[in-house]
């Protein structure tokens, strides 16, 4: 058996293999509310054999949505229609988590469906977004900065849509502190110019993050809880992987279990060095200076790659994101690639567990 198919074991839960699907937005929800196409697009990972699959950055509060099309968590009918994805992916044997995010000033923006770029405005169902500072993300509006009560109701806001999330059946939970959101905005100096006990030194700019992992898990004290963490802000000046290591040292002390690793996304003037498996040596370096488990991801496609990064020790896991939605049946493709019998081809699918001999010409 490869490692890539062995199980893994994080706060009780096991996960039938260490290949997963990342979350990724798709903007097409209504009102918070996921749809068919949510029930679909999530369930049919669990089907080509993914041992967990993540929705996507699902909102913990209306201003909390990157756009007007976002999946949420604040009110019990969004909790509800969750329920039946939740059951459609548990079903087919993988586990099911849910990302829980706040977009800060990245909020009230347009989905890339509609043709627009930037800000929506309030006359098209916008709102007024909200920072640790008043500092605009480029090209979108200045948001209003965070006092003291605000921030408190974020992390509320987290607790709330936690316990929303496991009344729905899901297993695990992401805090999205990465990709220039709520919680990233807060960790990087770049948008974080805060001088109360928010802002400053690293300690401070960790304590939204801190906060929100102890709500968390006192909303669900027996459910692993992952945190999304960009490694890099690609720029200078900004988050680093020292500081990354340091703040997973700290978010592991205060309960959280898993780090899903990335990077990016605070500035417009980021520059990123891409390629395949670029994000890994950041998983790496946190996995091994700050001695928790990670998961690793970014342009990872490839059965025999995914392999040699569990062996090399580099992650605990590695997650996918667009290889999924090329090939929905990514692990089961993987699983033959690697030579593996795992058990949970479905009945359906079996006859093309094995390759055809072609004929002789």
């Amino acid at each position: 058996m490869s490692l890539l198919f062995s199980p893994l074991t994080v706060r009780g839960v096991t996960v039938r293999n260490r290949l997963w699907v990342a979350p990724m937005c798709q903007y097409s929800a209504v009102d918070g509310v996921p749809q068919e196409w949510h029930h679909t697009h999530l369930a049919q990972f669990a089907s080509g054999g993914a041992g967990l699959v993540v929705a996507e950055a699902t909102a913990v509060s209306p201003e909390g949505r990157i756009s007007l099309e976002d999946t949420g968590l604040w009110t019990d009918e969004q909790r509800d229609a969750w329920g039946p994805i939740v059951a459609a992916i548990r079903d087919r044997g993988a586990r099911a988590g849910v990302q829980l995010a706040h977009a800060g000033r990245k909020a009230s923006t347009w989905s890339p469906f509609s043709g627009e770029h930037g800000s929506v405005p309030a006359a098209a169902g916008g709102w007024t977004t909200v920072a640790p500072s008043a500092i605009a993300f480029e090209g979108y509006d200045v948001p209003q900065e965070l006092d003291a009560a605000g921030i408190d109701e974020v992390v509320a806001d987290f607790a709330a849509a936690a316990r929303r999330a496991v009344d729905a059946g899901f297993e695990v939970l992401e805090i999205h502190a990465a990709h220039g959101y709520l919680v990233h905005q807060f960790l990087s100096p770049l948008a974080n110019r805060r001088t109360d006990e928010y802002g400053g030194s690293l300690e401070n700019r960790a304590r939204l993050l801190l906060r929100i992992v102890d709500a968390v898990r006192a909303a669900a004290p027996d459910v692993p809880v992952f945190v999304r963490l960009s490694a890099t802000d690609w720029a200078d000046d900004g988050w680093d992987v020292a500081q990354t290591v340091q703040v997973a040292r700290w978010a592991a002390d205060h309960g959280a279990d898993l780090f899903d690793v990335s990077s990016g996304g605070l500035v417009a003037h980021q520059r990123i060095e891409t390629g395949p498996g670029y994000q890994v040596e950041f998983a790496a370096r946190v996995r091994n200076e700050a001695g928790v488990a990670v998961s690793a991801v970014g342009m990872i496609d490839d059965a025999v790659q995914a392999e040699a990064i569990l062996a090399a020790g580099e992650a605990d896991a590695v997650s996918s994101a667009r290889e999924w939605l090329r090939d929905p049946h990514f692990a089961l493709r993987a699983s033959v690639e690697l030579g593996d019998e795992i058990a949970y081809w479905p009945a359906q699918y079996l006859r093309a567990r094995r390759r055809t001999p072609a004929r002789a010409a």
